[in-house]
């Protein structure tokens, strides 16, 4: 068995916890204390996350997609395979040693999409970027937490809260697509969606092909296209 070597580190974005990127041959893990949250393996649900949602923007002209989290790169990838040309991808990452990692270990699992001319990387809060202007976005991506019940960052409470909603919705477009990744179910946060106005679909999938772990992703549409 091939043991797995710590290859870097880095605080979270409050200080008060370490993420750690670990390699054992060509597989990496990204760890949160004895917790891990991605694996190079494990890429299923974070893809499906992208697809379902560039799908229903599919006649969207000159799609704006918002991402929150770089992660290992598997939404941000699929959504430029889903999306053509003249979409434009804004990826919001906190932590500056996650865009350091796919830059550098990880580079081969990236493939250049960081390099795409339709992606830019902010180095801020997704939801500072949400509540930049009104009816900016077509779809708006969330995986930087394992959901609404698994925060990992404590300010990303405000994301998944009614107001915070409200928000997010204000920010679409018409017919724009809310889709938030998750651990697993979570009743209430359907019913917060459901409540900011949202119509709601919610996915059971994956996190690699039909095996694995089951996630559940959450396609909230902003009504529709006038």
């Amino acid at each position: 068995m091939i043991p797995w070597v710590q290859l870097d580190s880095a605080k979270t974005p409050d200080g008060a916890q370490e993420l750690r990127l670990k390699r054992r041959g060509s597989e990496f893990s990204i760890m949160l204390g004895t917790n891990e949250l991605m694996n190079s393996r494990l890429s299923g649900s974070e893809e499906a996350l992208a697809k379902l949602s560039c799908q229903r923007i599919a006649g969207h002209r000159r799609p704006r997609v918002l991402i929150g989290g770089l992660g290992m790169g598997f939404t941000l990838r699929a959504a430029l395979a889903e999306l053509g040309n003249d979409a434009s991808i804004v990826v919001a990452e906190l932590v500056p040693a996650v865009v350091a990692w796919a830059r550098g270990p990880m580079t081969e699992i990236f493939g250049g999409c960081l390099d795409d001319p339709r992606v830019i990387i902010h180095g801020t809060d997704v939801g500072q970027l949400i509540q930049s202007g009104p009816a900016a976005w077509d779809a708006i991506l969330l995986d930087v937490d394992n959901g609404p019940k698994g925060i990992v960052h404590k300010s990303n409470d405000a994301l998944y809260s009614l107001q915070g909603l409200g928000a997010a919705r204000a920010a679409l477009k018409p017919g724009g697509v809310l889709a938030v990744w998750s651990q697993g179910p979570d009743s209430g946060f359907t019913r917060r969606l459901k409540q900011a106005g949202f119509a709601v679909e919610e996915v059971n999938t994956r996190a690699n092909g039909k095996r694995g772990a089951r996630h559940v992703i959450w396609i909230a549409t902003n009504g529709s296209r006038t």
